[in-house]
């Protein structure tokens, strides 16, 4: 046996033990905080030997037989498994490291082989053809719109050659993927101009306002570590399985990197003849050095983020439960459903449940015998039917299948016991109104009134969640112009890029062309979020819930933003049309931040007269 052959059946010994231990964790959950931490060590590390590997033995392997795409499949999967991490950790230097491999395998051409007559292997262009879906995906996030623009172009030109090389082959799919893609960034690059989605310090960072966050301080305090998003609604904007609402809630709850956090220096990588080339940026050597921290130390950690696409109501639970019962102390967990709603119900409570629509006294009280704490609507609490606390819910499947795939608001009460920043948006939000908690002894002066008049009076349990609730339909100077399901969802817009959203509302088209005029509309709504964050950090009036987040930039920014949309809509909506057309919170904010107090009328007065929109607004009806 030659050397060569000693060479190539140890680096297919490492191709297979690596692949084993890829299969293990490719499938496990992007969620909770124990995720079988061991396991992603061990296919790192298993990934390290045999990159480093084939890198020392390049020569020999390619005299072997050694393929182009056969590298590139092993960078691809190495770019998988940091993309991968990225998605559970939110830690940007893994989205980062994925970048960087996959962008290797494009500038050296590790797949162009199968389009050269080496070969027409339809597994190695399945393979080529992922390859680009994946570094699309990547470059999305990281806001890389040339690299995406480039790509898509390769991308539809490798779909067209596969349709054209591989007649017996189907490839509809692929195309569904270039269509997905063309429809996304015809809505996210339709404002080019517009401010990173991220927590930008040059831009979010108010100087007149800085001393204020330092030194406010709440009774209590929350960490904001944790976040859940997801949407489910038909025929919504997405790539894969990530949804233009919910890119969008992602991108709004992670730091903007510096500059220097992607171009760090790379050392030379040996080519495969024996000499070497020097490779700067991202474009340089791929190499796997876990001990390397590529953290941006100006910038705290993001908030970690489990993404759902499309789940059912009970894998929407488990999720909500695994991620309550690791999160640290003293902490909020960001709830964020977008989701289509209905007041009422398609089929009869009794015939999903196969018991009364009403609810049976004999059963609650029998729950009390084995509770310390039930949670009830608020409904109940007045004294209303409690059928009603059934009627109202999100959809989060198909329509009509017996409440299996509604998410009702008492879903929701069990993890209040842990803090909760729930952002609903519905056009059934303010179902979410009701949550509230009862603790048992209250509930039994509920039900024992009702029995014999007598009122037992009992301490709230758990902990007062806030809400941002969606208006229950969207508003616009051109409705027929618009379609819901091809620009994402009003109110998520406002909460994440709060001025192009203000443009799409008044019809404020092509501000390209009016970049000056659009910068200073950025200032403008910057100097009012600046004033009114001052305004929230001394005021005396403000709730315990919202306080003890207020310390977070992040819900710092979507608290201001909220309070922008409520202004905007308040003034745009027609009086009769208001109680539908605004969002509201829970609790309440000072009367200083109603949506027609003077400091915040103001300065949407001050916006509509810069971009000449006055007269879509009612100024003067208030």
């Amino acid at each position: 046996m030659t050397e060569n052959d000693v060479v190539s059946r140890t680096f297919r010994a490492l191709v297979e033990s690596a692949d084993r231990k890829f299969a293990r964790v490719r499938d496990v959950p992007a969620y909770g905080r124990v995720h079988n931490q061991h396991y992603f060590q061990k296919v790192f590390k298993a990934y390290m030997r045999l990159w480093k590997f084939q890198q020392e033995n390049r020569s020999k392997l390619v005299e072997s037989g050694l393929n182009r795409w056969e590298i590139g499949e092993i960078a691809s999967r190495i770019g998988q498994l940091y993309f991968g991490q990225y998605m559970r950790t939110s830690e940007a230097r893994f989205l980062v490291e994925a970048y960087v491999f996959y962008e290797a395998i494009l500038n050296r051409r590790y797949f162009d082989g199968s389009k050269l007559g080496l070969g027409k292997d339809l597994g190695v262009r399945f393979k080529e053809l992922r390859f680009y879906a994946r570094f699309l995906m990547v470059s999305f996030i990281l806001s890389r719109t040339e690299m995406v623009n480039h790509l898509l172009d390769r991308f539809k030109a490798l779909v067209d050659d596969s349709k054209a090389n591989f007649r017996d082959t189907n490839f509809k799919e692929w195309r569904q993927v270039v269509q997905e893609i063309v429809r996304f960034m015809k809505v996210d690059t339709s404002f080019m101009n517009a401010r990173p989605l991220r927590y930008c310090a040059t831009f979010d960072s108010h100087p007149a306002s800085l001393s204020y966050v330092a030194r406010f301080h709440a009774k209590k305090v929350l960490k904001f570590q944790d976040a859940l998003l997801t949407s489910y609604r038909r025929n919504e904007v997405k790539f894969a399985e990530l949804t233009l609402d919910t890119f969008r809630m992602l991108q709004c709850l992670e730091w903007e990197p510096t500059g220097s956090f992607f171009h760090h220096k790379h050392p030379a990588e040996p080519k495969e003849n024996g000499s070497f080339t020097d490779h700067s940026g991202a474009s340089g050597l791929i190499d796997i050095n876990l001990a390397a921290d590529m953290t941006d130390p100006t910038l705290p950690p993001n908030p970690r983020k489990a993404i759902l696409y499309r789940p059912s109501v009970t894998h929407l639970i488990a999720v909500m439960a695994t991620i309550c019962e690791e999160l640290p102390p003293d902490s909020v967990m960001l709830v964020y459903l977008s989701a289509s709603g209905k007041v009422g119900r398609d089929v009869a409570f009794t015939e999903c449940s196969g018991g009364s629509q009403k609810f049976s006294r004999n059963k609650a009280v029998s729950l009390l015998e084995h509770s310390d704490t039930l949670p009830v609507s608020s409904v109940i609490e007045k004294g209303e039917s409690s059928s009603g606390y059934y009627d109202k819910y999100l959809w989060f499947g198909p329509r009509g299948n017996c409440g299996l795939n509604n998410l009702y608001p008492g879903d929701i009460i069990p993890f209040t016991r842990r803090p909760l920043f729930l952002i609903i948006d519905s056009d059934n939000s303010h179902a979410f109104k009701a949550v509230r908690i009862i603790s048992v002894a209250k509930f039994k002066s509920w039900i024992f009134s009702e029995l014999t008049s007598v009122v037992l009076h009992g301490a709230e349990r758990g902990e007062p969640a806030a809400l941002l609730l969606s208006p229950l339909k969207p508003s616009f100077k051109n409705p027929s112009e618009m379609d819901i399901a091809q620009s994402g969802s009003q109110f998520t817009f406002f909460l994440t890029a709060p001025l192009p959203s203000f443009c799409q509302l008044v019809g404020f088209s092509n501000p390209d062309t009016e970049a000056d005029v659009y910068n200073e509309a950025e200032d403008i709504l910057s100097t009012a979020f600046s004033e009114w964050e001052v305004i929230l950090l001394t005021s005396r009036s403000l709730d315990l819930v919202w306080a003890q987040v207020l310390s977070d930039p992040f819900l710092r920014r979507l608290l201001l933003r909220f309070i922008f949309c409520r202004s905007v809509l308040s003034f745009f909506c027609p009086p009769e049309d208001r109680e539908q057309c605004l969002p509201t919170c829970l609790p309440s904010l000072p009367n200083s931040f109603s949506p027609d107090s003077e400091v915040v009328k103001a300065s949407v007065l001050r916006l509509a007269k810069h971009l000449r929109v006055v007269d879509c607004f009612h100024f003067d009806d208030t």
